[in-house]
Formats: structure tokens, C-alpha cells, sequence
């Protein structure tokens, strides 16, 4: 079919036709559901007379507006309609051709399609398929008629309704034939243009009777009381009932499948006002024998108890197929139906370009180009409505004589919004509006940053079709990627649309939201929910320049337990990519360096953070983190210098990280050999410094691992104790470390448990650690591939910028390995990069310790390190440990 939109578009020559997708999986579910209604109608297997048996002959697809759901239905009806005319994707129906009627309605509110409309068009279909008169639904249809349309006759009112064309003229005339039927059956005088009401009473009687005259109409338990009742619309909506029992009594040669494709669905009413929704809903569960495809917005509620006494029939027990589950029920009375309520998704990336693709056309090829479609697919989240938006976009570029480029399309589109607040209430619209702001929210988060007294307008939003649901997130509920950024970004033409403060009087609300719902957990914050909160308040205070407020105590929470998660959010749209403007700006920078020095190199921490503290934006305790860990940075690139007067200063400024820094000083102390000084300082640390791991790092330079052994030990526990999982990993690797020296067969566990605590955890440096613990535990007994996993490990260590940091420990690996084999060579070579590592005088004494593993002289000058307990106690303890291992392993000297 032609695209007569896109047609009318343009003086070119080109093809424009109405593309369709995909749906494959919808499809699948009619041609299933309508196969197994089909046998059992034929097969007589449905008691239309029973108004108590649940109902499984209502298939619901409902999806986002945009999503293809109205062109889903059209294909549906013509693919039932005609075999020839089925997507060339959809595989063959499951049913011979012409035992399903399919019969295509549409509710929008501009259509004008009424509940009296509907009924008739149903009828009219079936006129024009089954050829006969449904003698009881016809008579009581005219008896409707005459009472609601006097002087009106039925043949005019189809043809003024447009309904002729489409179903002909066999209506009027069937109903004219049961009428004579009856008036012969009942020997009645008079003209049977008067006959309705000169017949009623006399019917019914009849029928109350059970004469044998009228015997066809009295299987129909209820028609003689439908046939008295008043005859108005509420009335009118029981007939169905006796549509359904004439169906049920056609020969089986002659039956056939109704199926009535209900779309636009959500225009039947809203959840306060049902009225129309009520009278179909009655229609459709009084005919089982027909089968609703329903297509909408939203997703149908009758399978909520909640609704008894607005509709007629609702709860589980009466629409088992309308029930919304990720697991069956357990609970379910003969087990659960197929799910028949189907949210319609997006199209995948592949479909949007081939829907681009066949859309328009000229000589056969795409007339939108691979780049333009490429921009297309990626704006449009797989939304049809935005590939038709952006269709009409490129012929309205050509229409103004520019030949359309990729950069045109990277926009998206006004009309998304009308589409998508065009059947919300106004408190709907502005909570929309509002969590438009956030990833992700709950319901009481969407209540605040709407700053509403009530949650209702939340719960009716959250069960719309743009809003996507995630049981197993932190916030349940986010919304459809395009929708949110088209409410974000494109221009906003509606009435009730939001000024700039608008925008950022929401922006204060859902950013004190986050903080509420972080700072009243009451102790330490849960890490998920500090990690949400801060991805969220990060890009809130950044994007509308808000202060940082709870932001700053929570960054430090971040910190504190060196886990790392990547915590920035996506880069705004107002600012250059990496310009810096405002506090908020300048900490999402800072986290997101501390983030990403686990995955780069530590030269480019160093830089950025060099930056960031140039700019002056930071307040003065969050400018000292970023002191703290460019001090940090450039340690591990052997800049002890540098190191060393950016540890002074946040040392000397008292804030939260003076222990840590003064952790740092000491460290840089070791680093030198001066570990008198080093030990000094560890003494005091306390566990804000970490006391007990510092120990330890000075005991096993010094070949005390047994000592070290406890340091660590005490430091695991006191993580432990205060719930820091970075440290714990920390200590539990060094523990591994130390313990690989003396014992291979315990380091075994202590490396299992060290991997463990890593899990889920950045900490790139511990990981290295541990690797070169698990060449401690091996060394000695693997001639070969040792040597080449320390060659890889140290290329990792270099591509990482922690040279300076790791690969004097690694160098030293291989000389504890060299020495137990007895490879004065390799002991030898090792020794030559050993001292070319250490030219800067950052562990200088791993020479000693080399030459100690060995049994070598030390020479002249030496490396300068004040020992603890004298150079001679730790050249006998890092020999012994050689002496050992060699023994274990059976080396050879």
C-alpha cells in the first residue's frame, strides 16, 4: 500500500510505500490462539450459555504510541483476510481458508465510533459471511432499532455511517426475513412493517411456552427476558448473547471464527470513566465463540480484582489469559493459560534499517542513504514513530532543495511529545515531566520530584507502556529511552509545557529526593543505593548547575572502600566535552578519574587530575581528595617528590584523608629504606591509616613473614569490622603474598579467598599483586612458565603506569625463583634490572634483598636502607626462606 503521506511530499519520482517489521512473535500468538478457539468452535466445545467459565478468547497487544501497534492490527486483518496479502516474513496461517472472519474496528475518538456502531458493524460482517439470519439477535436488534431510531430505517443509517460499502446491503434484509419468519410462526395478521411491536409480547409468550412453532428460539434460555427488558444501549450490550447462541447453532460445515480487532482501545475511556469500556467488556465476555484482538496503549486491567463493581467481570478467575506474570501462577485452578497480554517492542536495530530501507525507494534502491540511516536507527531507540518522523524530516530537506546530511537527523522530534501526553491527565503529564529527569525511579522517589502530596498519579503513570519495568533494579521503573530524551530536548509546543525554572525547580526536587532516600537509610549507606543516588544526583547538580549539597558526603562514602565502580554520568549536552563550569562539573570529573585510573594508564590520572585541582572549582575538602590521589598517582609513576609535598599538604590541612595521607608518607619512607622512620609512623596510624597493613609491608621487606602474616591478618579483621570491602581485598591479598613465601600449599587458599574478595571489585593494582603472589607460590618448581607469565604480567604492569609501583616486587619474584634453582645467571640479570628500576632510589634495597635470596656479597657503595634489626638478621631470613623452598621443591644449588 502506498505511503500517500509521504507520496504527496514531493515533485520526485520516487516509490513511497507503507513499510512493515518484523512481529514476527505476534503473529505466532494469533495464529496459535486463533487455531485452538477455531477447534474448539468447530468441534462444539464452547457453552455459550455458560456465563461462568473463564475466558480465554481475548488476545491484548499494547505498546508505547509510536510502536507499530495500529499497523500491527491493519496487517493482522489483512493477513486473515487474505493469505496473499500476509507480510512475506509470517509464516503460513494454521487454518483452511474462510473459516475466519476477521472484521477491523477502530475506537478513536476520531473515528466517532460508537457502542450502537460497533454491534452493527459486527452484524454487518456476519450478513455478508454467513448468509442467513440470526433470528434472535435480529429480532431483538430491530426491536432496538424501532424503539432508538423511529422513522429511521436501518438501510439508511448504514449507508449515512459509511458501512454499505464495506458489508453491502444483506443486513436489512436478513432481519427483514426473520421477521417474517416469526410472524408466521406465530400466525400473526397484519404488515410486517409493524411487526416488531406487534410481535413481542406474543414472541415471548410463546417462547415461555415452548410451542413447538417457535421450538429454534427456545434453546436460548435468556432471549425472551432480553426480548422484554427495556430496550436501550445497556440493553444493547447483552445481545451479543444471543449473537454468540445463533453462531453456536449454525450446521458445523457452516461455522465460523468472528475476529473482531479492536484498536486504539485506550480512546474507550480513562480509569475513572469506563462506560464504553464497560459495554464492550460485556459484549466480548457474552461472545466466547468470536475471538478480540485488542490493540492500545495500555495494558487491559481486567484481570485485576480490584475492579469488581466497575466492570461486570474482572479478577483473575474470569481473564486467567490477562494476567501479568514473569513466573506462572502456582495458585491457578487447572494450571495457567497462555499469557495474552503482550507488551509490542521496540524494532531491533536491523528492522529500523530495513523499514528505512523499503520506505522510500527510486529505481529499485534506498533513497535514504547507509550514513543517514545509521543516525536514524541510533536516535530512534527502535521506535516506528520516529522512523516515520524522520522520513517526513528528509523529504521536507529535499522539499527545500538541500540534500539531506546524517547531521540532520541527530534531533529529535516535537510531535513525540503531543503522541505521548495526548491521553494523561494533567498531574500524569507533570509527573512524566519529572521523572523524565531521572534513569530510574520508584514510587515514592517520582512523588517527590514531582513534589506531589499524593502517589496516585504515579501509580496510573507507571502502568503506561513508555514506562519499563525492571523488578530487580534498585528503581523498578525507568522510562523508554526515546520518550525521556524527546522530553529532555526537543522543543515542546503543548499548553501545559515547562519553563527553564520549571525545569530546574523539578531538577532541586528530584535531586533532594536521592538525598532523602540515601541519608535516611541510617548508617553506613547501602553501596548500590549510594552508587544509584550518586550516577543520578552527579548528572541533576551538573546538567541544571545545582549545588552539591549531599553530594560531597556522599563522594566520600564512595571513596572510603576503594571498590570503584565507573560512576559518571553520560556527558551533558550543554557543555564541550571536557569543559569544567561549575563544582558539579568538577566532581563528576574527579570521580570519574578515580574510576578510570583502575582501566588507564597512570599518567593520564596524574594529568587530569593535575587539571582538576588548577580549576579551583572543588570546595576545600573534596580539592584535598584530589590532592590525596594525584599524590597517589604520581607515587606509583615514581615521582616520590611530587608524592611527597602532596601528601604533606593534605596531611598538614587535618581533613578526612590526613590519615591516609600520613599512611602515604610513610609508605614513601619505606619506599626510600628509611624504614625507621617508616615503622615510626606506622605506629601511630591507627585504622583510619591502616596501621596493621603498613606494619606488615615493612615486615616482609625485612623476610619477616611470619610477622607480616599476622600484620595482615589483624588489618583483614579490623576491615572486616568496620565493613570495608577494598580493604579487606587488600589485606587478604598481601596475606597471600607473604604466606606464598613460606607456604605454597596454605597460599593455595589464601589466593582463592584473596580472588573472592576481588570479585566485583576495580582495584587493578591488588590484582596484580595477587598474580605475582601466585608466582611466589609456584617459584622454584616450573623451570618454563614462570618466566613467560612474569614477562606478560610485567607488560600489563607497564601498560598500566605502575611500573614504579609493582615491578621491583616482580623482579624480585624472579630472583627468589632464580635463587631457589640455583641460576647464578639469571640471579645475575635479574640483579642488572633491579638496579635499573631503582635508579631513582624507590626500593634501592630490593638489590640487597636479591643479593641476600642468593647468598651474594653486598657491594660497594650499598643501597643506603636502614634495616630494623641490621642488614645481617635479614640477609639470614631472606636466605632461609631460599634454603626452604629449595628443599621442598628438591632444586639442586
Amino acid at each position: 500500500m502506498a505511503d500517500l503521506r509521504a507520496l504527496f511530499s514531493s515533485n520526485d519520482d520516487f516509490e513511497a510505500a507503507e513499510a512493515f517489521t518484523n512481529r514476527q512473535a505476534q503473529w505466532a500468538l494469533v495464529t496459535t490462539t486463533l487455531a485452538e478457539q477455531l477447534r474448539q468452535v468447530t468441534q462444539d466445545r464452547i457453552d455459550v450459555q455458560d456465563l461462568e467459565a473463564p475466558r480465554t478468547h481475548v488476545t491484548v497487544f499494547h505498546g508505547v504510541g509510536g510502536i507499530g501497534k495500529t499497523s500491527l492490527s491493519r496487517a493482522i486483518e489483512a493477513a486473515l483476510a487474505n493469505t496473499a496479502r500476509r507480510p512475506v516474513q509470517w509464516g503460513e496461517p494454521l487454518w483452511s481458508q474462510g473459516r475466519i472472519l476477521p472484521v477491523r474496528i477502530d475506537l478513536a475518538r476520531a473515528a466517532g465510533t460508537d457502542f450502537e456502531q460497533i454491534i452493527l458493524t459486527i452484524r454487518l460482517a456476519l450478513a455478508q459471511h454467513v448468509h442467513r439470519p440470526l433470528p434472535a439477535f435480529d429480532l431483538a436488534l430491530r426491536r432496538y432499532w424501532d424503539h432508538n431510531h423511529p422513522g429511521e430505517p436501518l438501510e439508511e443509517y448504514v449507508r449515512r455511517r459509511g458501512l454499505a460499502g464495506k458489508f453491502g446491503q444483506m443486513l436489512p434484509q436478513q432481519m427483514q426475513a426473520a421477521l417474517g419468519e416469526a410472524v408466521a410462526a406465530l400466525a400473526l395478521p397484519g404488515a410486517v412493517g409493524t411487526a416488531v411491536s406487534q410481535i413481542t409480547g406474543a414472541l415471548v409468550k410463546a417462547v415461555r411456552e415452548r410451542r413447538q412453532t417457535v421450538r429454534a428460539l427456545t434453546g436460548c434460555r435468556r432471549f425472551a427476558d432480553l426480548l422484554e427488558a427495556e430496550p436501550d444501549l445497556d440493553t444493547l450490550s447483552y445481545y451479543p448473547h444471543l449473537m454468540a447462541w445463533e453462531l453456536s447453532q449454525l450446521p458445523a460445515k457452516a461455522r465460523v471464527l468472528p475476529v473482531i480487532l479492536f484498536d486504539t482501545f485506550e480512546d474507550t475511556g480513562d480509569r475513572t470513566h469506563r462506560d464504553l469500556e464497560r459495554l464492550l467488556q460485556r459484549a466480548i465476555w457474552l461472545l466466547p465463540n468470536a475471538h478480540f484482538i485488542i490493540t492500545g496503549r495500555n495494558r487491559l486491567q481486567w484481570a485485576d480484582a480490584a475492579l469488581h463493581g466497575q466492570l461486570d467481570y474482572a479478577g483473575p478467575a474470569a481473564w486467567p489469559g490477562l494476567l501479568t506474570y514473569t513466573a506462572p501462577p502456582q495458585d491457578m485452578p487447572g494450571g495457567f493459560p497462555r499469557q495474552r497480554q503482550v507488551l509490542v517492542g521496540d524494532f531491533s536495530p536491523q528492522d529500523c534499517d530495513d523499514y528505512l530501507a523499503r520506505r522510500l525507494t527510486g529505481s529499485g534502491q534506498p533513497l535514504i542513504g547507509n550514513d543517514i540511516r545509521a543516525v536514524i536507527v541510533e536516535r530512534s531507540h527502535g521506535l516506528p514513530l520516529y522512523l516515520d518522523l524522520a522520513v517526513m524530516r528528509f523529504l521536507e530537506l529535499r522539499r527545500q532543495g538541500r540534500t539531506p546530511q546524517p547531521t540532520d537527523f541527530d534531533a529529535d522530534f516535537p510531535a513525540m511529545i503531543t503522541r505521548t501526553l495526548s491521553d494523561l491527565t494533567p498531574d500524569e503529564r507533570h509527573v512524566l515531566r519529572s521523572v523524565a529527569l531521572l534513569d530510574a525511579f520508584d514510587v515514592p522517589l517520582a512523588t517527590a520530584a514531582a513534589g506531589l502530596p499524593l502517589e496516585a498519579p504515579v501509580l496510573r503513570l507507571i502502568e503506561r507502556p513508555f514506562v519499563r519495568a525492571d523488578p530487580f533494579a534498585l528503581w523498578p521503573h525507568h522510562l523508554h529511552a526515546l520518550i525521556r530524551s524527546t522530553l529532555r530536548t526537543a522543543d515542546d509546543h503543548t499548553d501545559d509545557r515547562w519553563s527553564p525554572t520549571d525545569w530546574h525547580n523539578a531538577a532541586e526536587r528530584a535531586h533532594a529526593a536521592l538525598g532523602d532516600q540515601l541519608t535516611t537509610t541510617g548508617g553506613r549507606p547501602d553501596r548500590r543505593l549510594l552508587i544509584g543516588c550518586l550516577r543520578q544526583g552527579l548528572a541533576l547538580a551538573r546538567d541544571f548547575r545545582l549545588s552539591l549539597n549531599w553530594l560531597t558526603d556522599a563522594a566520600w562514602a564512595y571513596v572510603s572502600d576503594s571498590i570503584w565502580e565507573p560512576i559518571a554520568p553520560p556527558a551533558p549536552n550543554r557543555a564541550a566535552a571536557g569543559e569544567l563550569v561549575t563544582p558539579a562539573d568538577a566532581l563528576v570529573e574527579l570521580l570519574s578519574t578515580l574510576a578510570r585510573r583502575q582501566h588507564e594508564h597512570r599518567e593520564h590520572t596524574a594529568a587530569r587530575l593535575t587539571t582538576l585541582t588548577n580549576t579551583g572549582l572543588l570546595p576545600t575538602e573534596l580539592h584535598e581528595m584530589a590532592l590525596y590521589y594525584l599524590a597517589k598517582a604520581h607515587r606509583d609513576l615514581g615521582h616520590s617528590a611530587l608524592s611527597r609535598a602532596g601528601m604533606h599538604q593534605v596531611a598538614d590541612g587535618g581533613g578526612r584523608l590526613a590519615p591516609a595521607a600520613r599512611r602515604g608518607l610513610a609508605h614513601l619512607a619505606r619506599l626510600a629504606g628509611d624504614f625507621p622512620t617508616a615503622h615510626s609512623m606506622a605506629e601511630h596510624l591507627g585504622w583510619e591509616g591502616r596501621q596493621h597493613r603498613v606494619l606488615g609491608d615493612l615486615y616482609w621487606v625485612h623476610g619477616d613473614m611470619p610477622r607480616a602474616a599476622l600484620a595482615y591478618e589483624q588489618a583483614r579483621a579490623d576491615a572486616e569490622q568496620h565493613g570495608h570491602q577494598g580493604e579487606r581485598a587488600h589485606a587478604q591479598t598481601q596475606l597471600a603474598f607473604v604466606t606464598a613465601f613460606t607456604d605454597p600449599v596454605r597460599a593455595d587458599g589464601e589466593l582463592a579467598l584473596a580472588e573472592q574478595y576481588l570479585t566485583g571489585l576495580e582495584l587493578r593494582a591488588t590484582r596484580f599483586t595477587l598474580k605475582i603472589a601466585s608466582l611466589i607460590r609456584d617459584a622454584g618448581a616450573d623451570n618454563g612458565g614462570l618466566g613467560e607469565r612474569a614477562r606478560v604480567l610485567r607488560g600489563d604492569i607497564e601498560a598500566a603506569g605502575l611500573a614504579a609501583a609493582l615491578a621491583a616486587p616482580l623482579e624480585l619474584v624472579l630472583c627468589f625463583h632464580h635463587a631457589v634453582r640455583g641460576a647464578v645467571d639469571a640471579v645475575a640479570a635479574s640483579l642488572v634490572r633491579l638496579r635499573n628500576l631503582t635508579r631513582n632510589g624507590d626500593y634501592s634495597f630490593s638489590t640487597d634483598i636479591a643479593r641476600f635470596m642468593a647468598g651474594l656479597p653486598l657491594p660497594e657503595p650499598v643501597s643506603g636502607a636502614h634495616w630494623l634489626d641490621g642488614a645481617p638478621a635479614v640477609r639470614e631470613r631472606w636466605h632461609a626462606l631460599v634454603t626452604a623452598r629449595r628443599a621442598s621443591c628438591g632444586s639442586g644449588a
